[in-house]
């Protein structure tokens, strides 16, 4: 059985930074894409940045610039960096993994896991 876990979120003031964090345990044969979402009340679930294995790592156009997504093969963790947080930064963040494992047999396959998500809240 693999699971994420997550860490990080709580209450900061306007401007202040927090950072997130997402490990990854069980049997893992590899980790593909990595990402976070986040889901504010009233408001569609948006992806917030992501990472793949090679390293490449895209962003929503709210977060550019004052969020870095990051990640760490050896731990099987995702990690993201918030500075110059903004109210509407106010959230539940979800992190998102596409872990490979392989069976007995020798069979790979993917499997789409998420966290139990954080609440990030921003006070202005």
């Amino acid at each position: 059985q693999v699971q994420l876990v997550e860490s990080g979120g709580g209450l900061v003031q306007a401007g202040g930074s927090l950072r997130l964090s997402c490990a990854a345990s069980g049997s893992i044969f590899s980790v593909n894409a990595m990402g976070w979402y986040r889901l504010a009340p009233g408001k569609q679930r948006e992806l917030v940045a992501a990472i793949v294995g090679g390293g490449s790592t895209n962003y929503a156009d709210s977060v550019k610039g004052r969020f870095t997504i990051s990640r760490d093969n050896a731990k099987n963790t995702v990690y993201l960096q918030m500075n110059s947080l903004k109210p509407e930064d106010t959230a539940v963040y979800y992190c998102n993994q596409r872990i490979v494992r392989r069976t007995q047999l020798g069979t790979i396959y993917e499997s789409n896991l998420w966290g139990q998500g954080t609440q990030v809240t921003v006070s202005s």
